[in-house]
Parts: C-alpha cells; sequence; structure tokens
C-alpha cells in the first residue's frame, strides 16, 4: 500500500468458528484494497462436558493484531469486530466477564426448542413474533437452557453481550448490543426492530438481560488507555459494523440492483434476499425461513443450509487414513468423477454431527435405494451435487415467497473461489452465478467503518465500490 496520506485505514477483526483474523483495509475515497496481518486459531474448548469459547484468548490474539498495525505505523481512523451469530457472554453487574462464552455446538440445547414449544410457548407463536429459522443452539434455547440448569453465570449475569460486543467491551470497556448480531437471537421482533418482551416474559427472561439495540455505523468508544499504550497503536474509536459476519459478507456483495440473491458459501451456506419489510408467512414458516436484521434497517431472508461442513468432515476422515488431499485436488476428483449416481440432503439430521460422515452418507443411500459412493472422488461428486441441488429447491422456496424476480445468484465467501461448484449451481438452478468477492465479511466489515466516517454515502455505493476493486466472475447455465 502507498500514499499513506491519501488513504484511510480500517482495521476489520474477522471472527469465525474455527478461525479468526485481523484485516487491514484502504480506501482513497473510489478504490478500496485490504490485506491480512494476522491469523490465528479459534475452536470450541470442551471441559466437564460443556463447549466454550475461549474469549480470553481472543482478546489476546486482537491484542496481537493492533501491535501488528501498529509496528507498521497506520494510522487508524476505527476499528471493527464481526463475529458468528447467537454465541454470548455474561457480564456482572461490577463490569466482570463471568467465564467463557457456550459454544453453539454445545449439547446443552438439544430438544430445547420442543421443550420450549411444549411448555412455553407453541413454535407458530415464535416464529410469528421473531420470525427466526428454528435451530437448537439460537440464544432464546441457550438461554432458556442456562435458566433450567442453574448456570451459575446466568444467575449472576447483570447483562449479557453477543460475541462481538463482548469483544468490543473488552477493547474500550463500553457496552453495546449491535442489531445485526442480536437479530440473529430468536429474541427480537423484525417488524418492530426491539427485543420481543412478551416472549422473554412467558420464557422467565429478565429483559434486563438486554442491552438497547444500537445501529451498525456507531461508536462504541476508543480503545482503553492501557490496550492504547500496551500495542502502541493510541486511541483508536471501535465502530459497531455489521456484527453478524453473513451480515457484513451481504453488504460487500457487488450487486446493481435489488433483484439478486445471494449465497455465502463455507462451512454453512446462507442463502438469501435483501428486503425492506421482514417475510412472515405461513409459507415462510413452514419452510422455516429466517429474518435476521442487515444494514441500513434491511432484512436478510434466509436460509441455513448445511454447508462444506459434509466435505470437511469427510476429508477429516480421509487425512486420519493417510489420503490427505489439498483443497484443489478435491475439486479435480470430483470434476474427474463423472455425475454422481446418488444425492443427499445435505440439511437431514443425520448428517449434523456423525461419527462417521462417509458412513452417514452411504447409509442414506441405501436407505433411499440409490448406489452409495464408492471411492473418495465420488464422495466428493456427490456432496457437490447435493448441494447444488439444495440450493436450486431452497431459491426455488424463497422466489415463491418474495415479491420481486430473482435474476442474478452472487456467491461470496471461500466457496466462491470453486469454479465447479459454481457451474454446478448454475446449471442447477438456471441462474447466472456471480462469483466473488472470496473476502466479503472483511470487506463488508471495512466499507462499513469507511461508512460510520462519512466517507461511504449507503449500501449501494459499498456495492458499488466492492465491484470495481475486486475481480468476479460469472457461470452461467449449460442449456
Amino acid at each position: 500500500m502507498t500514499d499513506i496520506m491519501k488513504k484511510s485505514y480500517f482495521l476489520a477483526f474477522d471472527l469465525g468458528a474455527t478461525s479468526g483474523r485481523s484485516v487491514l483495509g484502504a480506501f482513497d475515497g473510489v478504490n478500496f484494497e485490504m490485506r491480512e496481518l494476522t491469523r490465528f486459531a479459534n475452536a470450541p474448548v470442551p471441559l466437564h462436558g460443556r463447549f466454550y469459547w475461549n474469549v480470553f484468548g481472543l482478546y489476546e490474539s486482537l491484542r496481537e493484531g493492533l501491535r501488528a498495525c501498529a509496528r507498521q505505523g497506520i494510522a487508524l481512523t476505527s476499528i471493527g469486530i464481526d463475529t458468528w451469530g447467537v454465541d454470548f457472554g455474561y457480564v456482572g453487574a461490577d463490569g466482570t466477564i463471568l467465564g467463557m462464552p457456550r459454544a453453539y455446538r454445545d449439547p446443552y440445547t438439544d430438544g430445547a426448542p420442543e421443550e420450549f414449544f411444549r411448555h412455553v410457548m407453541p413454535r407458530e407463536d415464535v416464529y410469528r413474533l421473531t420470525g427466526i429459522q428454528i435451530m437448537n443452539f439460537n440464544s432464546l434455547y441457550q438461554l432458556y437452557r442456562a435458566k433450567a440448569q442453574d448456570f451459575a453465570p446466568m444467575r449472576a449475569a447483570d447483562k449479557i453481550l453477543f460475541m462481538p460486543d463482548l469483544l468490543a467491551y473488552m477493547l474500550t470497556g463500553n457496552q453495546v448490543c449491535e442489531y445485526t448480531e442480536a437479530s440473529t437471537s430468536q429474541m427480537l421482533n423484525p417488524a418492530t426492530r426491539r427485543f420481543e418482551t412478551s416472549l422473554l416474559d412467558a420464557a422467565g427472561l429478565p429483559a434486563t438481560l438486554l442491552h438497547p439495540l444500537t445501529d451498525p455505523g456507531t461508536v462504541v468508544g476508543t480503545l482503553t488507555d492501557a490496550l492504547a499504550g500496551d500495542t502502541g497503536i493510541g486511541k483508536v474509536p471501535v465502530v459497531t459494523v455489521a456484527g453478524h459476519d453473513t451480515a457484513s459478507a451481504v453488504l460487500a456483495v457487488p450487486a446493481a440492483d435489488p433483484h439478486f440473491a445471494y449465497l455465502s458459501s463455507g462451512t454453512w451456506s446462507l442463502m438469501g434476499v435483501e428486503t425492506e419489510r421482514p417475510v412472515l408467512t405461513d409459507d415462510s414458516f413452514k419452510n422455516n425461513f429466517t429474518n435476521e436484521g442487515g444494514v441500513e434497517g434491511t432484512t436478510r431472508f434466509l436460509k441455513n443450509i448445511t454447508g462444506m461442513w459434509l466435505l470437511e468432515q469427510c476429508r477429516r476422515e480421509w487425512t486420519k487414513a493417510g489420503r490427505e488431499y489439498s483443497y484443489p485436488d478435491i475439486v479435480k476428483m470430483a470434476g474427474q468423477a463423472g455425475t454422481s449416481r446418488s444425492l443427499v440432503n445435505p440439511d437431514d439430521p443425520r448428517l449434523a454431527n456423525p461419527p462417521s460422515m462417509t458412513e452417514a452418507i452411504a447409509a442414506i443411500c441405501d436407505a433411499t435405494d440409490q448406489p452409495a459412493p464408492q471411492s473418495d472422488a465420488e464422495y466428493v461428486r456427490c456432496i457437490f451435487e447435493s448441494l447444488a441441488n439444495r440450493y436450486r429447491d431452497v431459491l426455488a422456496q424463497l422466489s415463491g415467497m418474495i415479491p420481486f424476480p430473482i435474476e442474478k445468484l452472487h456467491v461470496i465467501g471461500g466457496g466462491s473461489q470453486n469454479a465447479l461448484m459454481n457451474r454446478f449451481t448454475a446449471s442447477a438452478t438456471g441462474l447466472p452465478v456471480v462469483a466473488g468477492p472470496s473476502e466479503a465479511t472483511a470487506i463488508g466489515n471495512c466499507l462499513m467503518q469507511a461508512k460510520a466516517a462519512g466517507l461511504v454515502k449507503d449500501r449501494w455505493e459499498i456495492r458499488q465500490i466492492v465491484a470495481k476493486s475486486f475481480p468476479m466472475e460469472t457461470f452461467m447455465p449449460e442449456k
């Protein structure tokens, strides 16, 4: 990066459920560029039958990202944090962080929604109030089970802070509740854009645990004096970006008009559209679609789909058996395997977390009178084609519930780099697939900070900047 004086610099902390990184973005008023400064591992910590996030270790990783930036003499305009959804930490009245946050893969919420619907409120009413896809790890069910188990941190808590807000609190000493992250909790009413107190009251959960909502683009505070001095970065403001990583990614979709769908492709696949109002209909309830918050008051109407989790688990098995494949190897194998003779539903509960993913796929094939894959390459091909077919089905459901036609599918995230998968998706859906950028989440994080600094007008200008600054590839459906 050159011409430091002519550019504004933004530091994005982008944390996923397997790794995190610090990314430096530079914007000169026209073009945006970015580069990774640090990368660090992030995985749930198993302890005494529970799973936690090591938030104190994450704080140390964020400090190292600040130091890495300071060593390069970069004068930052601001800092933003995005993470995965639903998880949170407990904070005491004196500001003490009450231990490590529980992780969404912790089995303590197994069966919690069904129990909630039996004893607290029917499923239909919960969806009517929240518009959120029913998933056992939603924050509502985490709090419900924590209360039922008399979990000590909850008993002592004055507030909860969702993960981006918890990390921002550690950096600044100030507590907020950012809207897009909170919208994943199944405790927020998407129509009123407020927490639904009737739902919390019915569940016996005090609404006082939750801070008032804060919009993306709000200054949380500056780095604490100790942190500013220790890292050498100075008193830099921390800004609420679209704190949910998918909300940041959708902000960076390089769309020219509203008639698009997006597919954020990674361990999870999130397929949806951006709407001005939530979609709360019988069909959206029946199809279990979700209404999550976006920037500028928009709604991300989407479906969570099991994504490359299937492949990741298969690769883990193959590596244990001494067969290690790079990602280019995987794509090549799928291309050479020929059309799959078998398809599975990636969202089949039997594929959620089986002891052996390959055995689970084979068992589903047997149960549905399909031949099971016979080689690693056939498993990869089966997974790719099954995902493409699932995208087709979800897109068809989506198209039937929204008031505008979908003319293009934008694939963002790591999966956008898989050209073979993009071709399968274009052919299955019958739509042009525009692939990229792969780093959409970090881009959206940085450019939301630019918007907060008054350097960008709105989300559509952000999308124009992304389209100019990053290469895209279009895949047309095969005729």
